[in-house]
């Protein structure tokens, strides 16, 4: 059995996490884990670069975190479950990061998300 190519998700524009994806993103994972750990978080707020070279980020992984933007580290093979971790540490919410998903601004999100619930 073969695993499915972008092209061939049944959900257009939906980034399968994989094995390769958990490969990928292992270095990213790994730190965004780390932040479980109050020391970690202000080790990194110090200084965000060498915290990531510590981890071994590639660069687009370090490009996609200081940029803040959650869907390109999906993207660099981050694991939305750590991501939160992250995410936490700039006070960025859900409806944060389903906004960089959608390619909408947060208010645009926030108001399709009520008129889904009315």
């Amino acid at each position: 059995m073969s695993v499915p190519t972008e092209v061939e998700l049944p959900i257009p524009g939906t980034y399968m996490f994989d094995g390769r994806a958990a490969m990928k993103g292992y270095a990213l994972n790994k730190m965004c884990y780390s932040f479980n750990k109050p020391e970690n978080r202000a080790e990194f707020v110090k200084d965000e670069d060498a915290y990531c070279r510590k981890y071994g980020l590639n660069d687009e992984q370090r490009k996609a975190i200081r940029e803040r933007n959650v869907l390109a580290m999906i993207h660099a093979g981050g694991c939305v479950y750590y991501l939160a971790k992250f995410a936490g540490i700039f006070g960025l919410t859900v409806q944060d990061i389903g906004a960089q998903q959608t390619g909408m601004t947060v208010e645009a999100f926030k108001e399709m998300l009520k008129a889904q619930g009315e």
